[in-house]
């Protein structure tokens, strides 16, 4: 088990290491780079809206129900809704969904062209392929996904408004109140700290799978999910440590 660990860290190590280096053709880097931004940011907008969307609603509702008290002031429920949000759900949740949704798709991609020959001939060409093919995964990723996180946020906070307002929870004078009472900006810079490292793991973990895969179709397949299932256990990893370091 150390010894099967061992070896997928040095070979993630010197694939990283090789990936980190000058491009050959700065007009090339720049367009896969464009083409890995709309990849993993505008392709998975919709489902972040959507997620962000109903996770702010179900916040509200159940915040509203667990809190059902006189003693307690009703804008408490939008600071709790605000907390949530920017500390745990949207970065953490966001992410998960992102390790499957845009993982699975770095480690086919890369596994197909390791198994169909592509990244040999690439190599034949002279061609650096860790860099050409990892690096501006890497870097995208650290562009799209806190940006994808920020918006997540955003929009979890105004579906917990709408909540408030349709089921009458809250007035929209209360969610504002809640909204200001007690914020924290430093809450916003550690949330943006857990977007950049699951960043680096939805994109170096996938990469790494895909790019050492041996075999057919069926080991294309078995990287995808081992990719996706060893991301989300590092983001959930990774999140518990960021939050005993920084909270």
């Amino acid at each position: 088990m150390i010894k099967q660990f061992l070896e997928h860290l040095g070979k993630m190590t010197l694939m990283i290491k090789g990936a980190i280096s000058k491009p050959e053709n700065a007009k090339v880097y720049w367009i896969e780079f464009m083409e890995q931004c709309n990849d993993i940011g505008i392709r998975s907008l919709p489902i972040v809206l959507i997620i962000s969307v109903f996770l702010g609603m179900v916040l509200t509702v159940q915040t509203a129900y667990q809190l059902v008290s006189p003693l307690v002031p009703k804008p408490v429920v939008a600071s709790i809704v605000r907390d949530s949000a920017i500390l745990e759900l949207s970065p953490t949740v966001i992410c998960v969904v992102l390790a499957g949704v845009v993982g699975s798709k770095i480690a086919s991609e890369l596994g197909n062209m390791r198994v169909s020959e592509q990244i040999d001939a690439l190599e034949i060409m002279g061609i650096n392929t860790r860099t050409y093919l990892v690096l501006p995964k890497i870097v995208a990723a650290m562009i799209m996904v806190p940006s994808l996180i920020i918006i997540s946020i955003a929009v979890t906070i105004w579906g917990g408004y709408v909540a408030g307002m349709f089921s009458s929870i809250l007035t929209e004078e209360q969610f504002k109140q809640g909204l200001i009472d007690g914020f924290l900006p430093y809450n916003l810079f550690f949330a943006i700290v857990k977007s950049f490292v699951f960043s680096l793991i939805i994109s170096i973990i996938p990469s790494y799978y895909g790019y050492y895969v041996q075999g057919g179709a069926l080991e294309i397949g078995r990287a995808s999910t081992t990719s996706v299932v060893v991301s989300c256990i590092l983001i959930l990893l990774a999140d518990y440590v960021l939050s005993i370091l920084m909270l």
